[in-house]
């Protein structure tokens, strides 16, 4: 676990916000990473008013730096327009419902790799902050990528999930074993049986999507979109652990 973290946030409000949907609960933290080549150039892009066609208005509630300096880009209680076309666990749309936090890395664009230690350390003390707040779930703790799986990979595989997880933030499978890579031969409808139990959005056109980023989140020593048996015992895990999590 971490340890000794101070967690200081600087204000910088985007004009990309605007009112929650009256009655929506506030149930999903999305995490992403910024997939930028600077932290300056995230937010440039996070507050723009006006950003060159065909790039859509973006913003996020926080951003974290790689040295665990916090931005507070929008107020929890507003809509950052952060997940666009998503889907978990029968919602779509999720902005609507859920806290962003972006995670300044280049990403696997611009020379992804590890988050430091200092940066993951204001994650999980920003996460702990928001959900004594908020009653999001722990299988509500979510990536980019397990809510748009065929079009995001972020916040990635070399992301501390299980970290968080010690800290109480989400779910992590511990103890079971994931480096099995036979291929059962109902490897691939066991799969998307329990990718659609866990809550992702499982397109039959394209199957690996969703699985790919199931591993990216839970099974990250092997990313290969395969239903291998060291995946489908994660995804028995992850689905247990997340029917027993209280809503």
């Amino acid at each position: 676990m971490w340890s000794g973290s101070r967690l200081a946030i600087r204000e910088r409000p985007s004009p990309n916000q605007d009112d929650r949907p009256a009655g929506t609960p506030i149930d999903t933290l999305v995490l992403h990473y910024t997939g930028m080549p600077t932290a300056k150039a995230a937010l440039d892009r996070l507050c723009d008013p006006a950003p060159p066609a065909p790039l859509p208005r973006v913003s996020c509630h926080y951003l974290v730096e790689e040295d665990g300096l916090v931005w507070r880009l929008v107020p929890e209680s507003r809509r950052a327009w952060h997940a666009g076309a998503s889907f978990w666990r029968g919602n779509s749309t999720l902005n609507g419902r859920s806290i962003g936090i972006e995670v300044v890395n280049p990403g696997h664009e611009w020379g992804y790799h590890p988050f430091p230690a200092l940066q993951m350390a204001a994650v999980a003390e920003l996460c702990l902050e928001i959900l004594a707040l908020h009653p999001i779930p722990a299988r509500n703790v979510v990536a980019h990528s397990d809510i748009a799986p065929d079009r995001k990979q972020d916040p990635g595989e070399l992301f501390d999930w299980e970290g968080l997880a010690a800290n109480g933030i989400g779910l992590w499978p511990a103890g079971v074993p994931g480096e099995d890579a036979s291929l059962p031969p109902d490897g691939a409808a066991r799969a998307a049986a329990l990718l659609a139990r866990i809550g992702y959005p499982v397109d039959a056109a394209r199957p690996a999507a969703a699985l790919t980023a199931f591993q990216r989140h839970w099974r990250q020593e092997r990313v290969n979109g395969q239903a291998d048996a060291g995946t489908l015992a994660r995804l028995e895990a992850v689905a247990r652990l997340g029917e027993s999590t209280p809503d």
